[in-house]
Formats: C-alpha cells, structure tokens, sequence
C-alpha cells in the first residue's frame, strides 16, 4: 500500500480529528439529550451542485432534476411540474444534521430506525428550504429506548409545505 493516497482534504481530515477529539468528551445517550419538545432547524439552499452530488453516487439520472447543463450552468430544466424539481427524499437525507445538536457532545449509540415520510408539493430547483425537528415522544418498547422526532420541511420566502416525516432513533 502506498503512503502516498490521501484520500482526504486537509478540511476532512481536520472535521475528522475534531471528530475524534469531542469524543473524549463526557457522552451521553441520545435518550439523555433530548427532551420532548426540543426543536430545532437549519435552511438549506438546494443548488443544482447539491442536486447533482445526492444523485450521482447512485445514478439518478431523471430528466426532472436537471437544473443546470454544462457550459450554460444554471438553467430552469423541465418536469411536469414546470422547472426542474428535488429529487423527493434528498432533503430526507439532510434531516440527522439538522436532528443531532452540533452544539452538544456527540451522543453515543443511536442508531436511526424509522422514518415515515410524505411527499406534499415538488420542491423546485433553487429553492430555500427550513428543515424543522420536533421531539415529540419518548418511548419504550422489548427493552429499548426510542425517541421520535416530527419533521417538516417549509419554503422559507412563502412558507410552503413541502414535505413531513416522523423518524425514530433507537438509544442506547
């Protein structure tokens, strides 16, 4: 093997020390972090860059999300629903890094174990959208500790709704 591959960035390779190093800190349970009603959200702007990077790695290659075209870049692309729209589950996708608090120590043994999501409008290609967590169950069940989470996923400049999911994290 060649100590020559570096196959991070000097930036991934820094999130990932830091990473490592919180780790150190005192942990507890997700169980333990969170409360019912705890919220939290974060916008995040869709580009046709981030559309592509969800889709690439798994070959999606519908016509309905292409909202740019090489050397023109940002174009308004086509579906049935006018321009070019989201791929329905990538703001799914999203969902853990707006659920985990960034601010706390990092929760050991959580494991993401349902999630029920609906689809209500086609989110379009340039939009901003606020993805909202709400804790709004604790519960158990064969001995384990669930917390289940309420998500909806808004326009930010007309308050559309775009899409919901309830989501369970199992913890130790």
């Amino acid at each position: 093997m060649s100590n020559d591959l570096k196959p991070q960035t000097p930036v991934q390779a820094a999130q990932t020390r830091a990473f490592v190093k919180s780790l150190e800190q005192e942990s507890q349970t997700y169980w333990d972090m969170v409360e019912i009603g705890d919220e939290l959200s974060r916008d995040l702007h869709i580009t046709p860059e981030l559309v592509i990077l969800y889709l690439d790695p798994v070959e999606d290659y519908n016509p309905w999300y292409e909202g740019w075209r090489m050397n023109s870049w940002h174009i308004d692309g086509e579906s049935p629903f006018g321009g070019a729209i989201v791929p329905p589950l990538l703001v799914s996708h999203f969902v853990l890094s707006v659920q985990f608090d960034h601010t706390k120590p990092f929760a050991i043994g959580s494991i993401h174990t349902f999630h029920d999501s609906e689809i209500l409008e086609p989110i379009p290609i340039g939009a901003t959208v606020r993805i909202t967590t709400r804790a709004i169950d604790k519960y158990e069940k064969r001995g384990r500790r669930y917390v289940r989470h309420e998500v909806h996923v808004t326009d930010v400049a007309n308050d559309t709704l775009y899409f919901r999911e309830v989501r369970d994290i199992l913890s130790l």
